[in-house]
């Protein structure tokens, strides 16, 4: 198979897989390294490479599911606040071996569409790595992201875009 049919597939086989999908079994570490360094090759204008990933694995991944969950339930007036979205929160994140915070750094050198453009085709490549690899992924833009500043470091030109949750699949090839 020449590259060209290789790349359509890859393209064709990517989608979206949740963490109820997951074995839990671990991704090694070599495979999550290929995924996350496929990232550095998309194309941004004025090379200002304005992605920033943070990578959560173990206990720092369930705590931060934890921190989500407190943040539904402050924020949630009571009227519309739902217990099993307040246990899937954490669940979701126990269910996946690493979660990816998915930043944006606004340079001020281009517009900001840009950049945000740049930041989406990187996680494609993560994307298309991880589909390669045998590896499930997806991008979740929980509103709950927005609450995160503080926790995620996040400076006055940085915004949150959501994260990138990965597991092992059955059949997985990494």
């Amino acid at each position: 198979m020449n590259e060209k049919e290789v790349l359509s597939q890859l393209i064709k086989a990517r989608k979206s897989y949740f963490p109820r999908d997951y074995t839990g079994q671990p991704i090694e570490p070599s495979v999550l390294k290929e995924i996350l360094d496929s990232a550095q090759y998309a194309p941004n204008h004025k090379r200002t490479r304005p992605w920033r990933f943070t990578l959560f694995q173990g206990e720092q991944k369930n705590q931060m599911g934890e921190r989500l969950a407190e943040i539904y339930k402050e924020i949630t007036r009571p009227e519309v606040f739902l217990e099993k979205k307040y246990i899937d929160i954490p669940l979701k994140w126990s269910q996946s071996d690493a979660v990816v915070a998915i930043v944006v750094n606004y340079s001020g050198l281009v517009p900001e569409w840009e950049e945000i453009a740049a930041v989406s085709m990187a996680v494609q490549n993560m994307y298309l790595s991880a589909t390669a690899a045998g590896v499930g992924a997806y991008w979740s833009s929980i509103s709950l992201k927005d609450h995160l500043g503080p926790e995620l470091g996040l400076l006055e030109n940085q915004s949150c875009l959501g994260f990138f949750f990965m597991g092992s699949l059955e059949d997985s090839k990494g």
